[in-house]
């Protein structure tokens, strides 16, 4: 039997960790956190970490890795993710990757193209040569060291020629070869693609603007003005941008008063949910499980049997 690997998504406040501690009670399946806020130690609250008592139950992995100063790539996620993936195979037990950074599952499930950094020395050399010259030109260009890239671009997409001709130019290899790189890099076994959501967006409204309520009752704000304090982060870093932090980071910056906080702070988890569930609705072979399915476990489960080989 080859052992499948679980993708459990969905939008924030759609259920997706209770779903996956009901499937680790009755699978024994491991639990992989896919969230590129859980990421960070010492903040627990406002990114709905489970808490100590959940955790000693449920043991999640990949969380708490970095220091809130400290960065964190999709890359470094997928590196991690397989690594874990490859253990608890090992143990003969089905990996469950729960969490709402698609980006991450996006990584985990296609790969990673090891394209280069963008070089504004080359980028600046083609501008002018496409000012001098036209993009067509250009595109034929490209036609003669990478015609694959050249048949599916538009002779005028001035973006996507330049930076095509780009990667051609700093790392001597075609986007063509990278994407193939790439696509070595899928994964090897049977993956089972589940997202959980209520059926009407009314209802994920209700529970996101409860939730971040609950969260403020929790000591969310205290969480955030202990970040605060610190005096070694600042609104740009990746763990400070986090949805909900942000806002109360405003706030105690002066941007804006406490109600204001807390509208923006729903507004913005509503965005995000918005995107999560646009980037779902693109995702090949998924199966979607209502929040609110009084069979919600069992039907993920009967969905399971057909991905076990």
């Amino acid at each position: 039997m080859t052992l499948p690997v679980i993708f459990l998504m969905g939008p924030t406040a759609s259920g997706k960790t209770q779903l996956a501690m009901d499937l680790h009670d009755h699978l024994g399946a491991e639990i992989v956190s896919v969230d590129s806020a859980m990421i960070y130690r010492d903040m627990n609250i406002g990114t709905a970490k489970p808490d100590n008592q959940q955790l000693a139950r449920y043991p999640h992995r990949l969380i708490d890795l970095c220091d809130p100063s400290e960065s964190y790539s999709a890359a470094g996620f997928r590196a991690d993710a397989l690594a874990q993936i490859v253990e608890i195979h090992g143990e003969g037990k089905i990996p469950l990757l729960t969490g709402g950074t698609m980006l991450y599952f996006h990584a985990l499930q296609n790969g990673l193209a090891s394209l280069p950094e963008a070089d504004t020395t080359v980028r600046a050399k083609l501008l002018a040569e496409a000012e001098a010259e036209g993009w067509p030109a250009l595109h034929a260009r490209l036609a003669e060291v990478d015609p694959v890239s050249a048949q599916r671009l538009n002779p005028n997409d001035a973006q996507r020629l330049q930076r095509a001709l780009e990667v051609y130019e700093v790392s001597g290899r075609t986007l063509t070869e990278h994407w193939a790189e790439q696509e070595k890099q899928k994964l090897p076994f049977p993956v089972l693609s589940m997202a959980v959501m209520p059926q009407q967006r009314a209802e994920l409204h209700k529970r996101i603007e409860q939730r971040f309520h609950i969260m403020l009752e929790q000591g969310f704000e205290a969480e955030v003005e202990a970040l605060y304090a610190r005096g070694d982060l600042h609104v740009q870093m990746p763990s400070v941008r986090c949805v909900g932090y942000r806002q109360i980071w405003e706030h105690l910056e002066g941007n804006w008063d406490r109600n204001t906080m807390i509208e923006k702070g729903i507004i913005a988890t509503r965005q995000l949910a918005k995107r999560q569930v646009t980037w779902l609705r693109s995702w090949p072979d998924l199966h979607w499980l209502d929040t609110h399915d009084r069979n919600l476990r069992d039907n993920a489960l009967k969905l399971l049997d057909s991905v076990i080989i």
